[in-house]
């Protein structure tokens, strides 16, 4: 065989072998458990510990984060004695340096795990976006540097998204949208529960902005707890935007006062007996 002919085909198999060793880590990511997620969550929150976190039996469908950790999830569901008045979904901590507002849901978890009445069908997700929150050094956006809040399929996506990143917040990189909407495994997911459980309310928690916003019909809950009414507008891709605005289902957002520091014992049940309290009343007029 030529000399040429040989050289040729080890620079072949050399650059074939080093594009398997570059595909390789992302081919070979291990699927965590629940089990595992609680405990990495209970090591890395201060006001949830596993135990927190365990007994909430928390499940999953097939929703994975980027680095394979399970989206887990808890369905309150319709009891046999009353018909609920409409469908709630809760969700928190889809921006991963926000602890306090993945920790608020647990506590709010345990006041459903004691009181669920029936009176509403609730899907609760304690943590959209567990790669941002269980980085060595916690951070908004996911593993794959993508602001999840951004991603969403707004139909104002395509021409005001990258743009709205490049020319209002300067290539930001803790709000970048990612390439095109609907990227990320996160949002793909949470956009799949919203399309098959079809809430009437979605309940968004954030911090530290400590207000209460609110995009799409019905009136706006004007308190929460503390919290008062202030709208903060729309942005591209955000769920607020699309969930509100492109499918009608009201979002209400609550921004807790602080990131680090946990809302007082007192005020997460003045919020929960509020936010219970404007569902009642709201979501018969959603259902018409």
């Amino acid at each position: 065989m030529p000399i040429p002919y040989l050289r040729f085909t080890l620079t072949l198999l050399l650059g074939l072998l080093s594009l398997l060793s570059v595909a390789e880590p992302h081919q070979d990511i291990k699927r965590r458990t629940i089990t595992e997620l609680c405990y990495e969550i209970g090591n890395k929150l201060g006001s949830v510990n596993e135990e927190d976190c365990l007994k909430q039996d928390l499940v999953q469908n097939g929703g994975y984060s980027k680095q394979g950790r399970p989206l887990g999830y808890k369905i309150y569901p319709p009891l046999s004695t009353r018909k609920p008045l409409g469908k709630v979904l809760l969700m928190g901590g889809i921006h991963g340096d926000e602890y306090s507002a993945i920790s608020i849901m647990f506590k709010w978890m345990d006041k459903l795990n004691k009181h669920h009445s029936g009176l509403f069908h609730w899907t609760v997700i304690p943590c959209l976006n567990p790669d941002g929150l269980l980085q060595r050094k916690a951070q908004r956006q996911n593993a794959n540097g993508v602001d999840l809040n951004r991603n969403f399929p707004s139909k104002d996506w395509d021409d005001l998204a990258l743009k709205y990143w490049k020319e209002r917040t300067y290539k930001n990189p803790r709000r970048f949208p990612g390439d095109r909407p609907l990227s990320e495994s996160e949002t793909i997911w949470f956009d799949k529960t919203i399309k098959e459980f079809q809430p009437d309310v979605i309940i968004a928690v954030h911090a530290p902005h400590r207000l209460v916003d609110f995009d799409g019909p019905l009136r706006a809950p004007k308190r929460l707890g503390n919290l008062q009414l202030r709208l903060l507008g729309t942005y591209p891709g955000s769920l607020g935007n699309y969930a509100g605005g492109d499918l009608g289902i009201p979002v209400v957002t609550v921004e807790l006062a602080s990131a680090g520091i946990m809302p007082s014992a007192g005020e997460i049940s003045r919020m929960w007996v509020d936010i219970v309290r404007w569902l009642r009343t709201e979501i018969p007029k959603a259902r018409g």
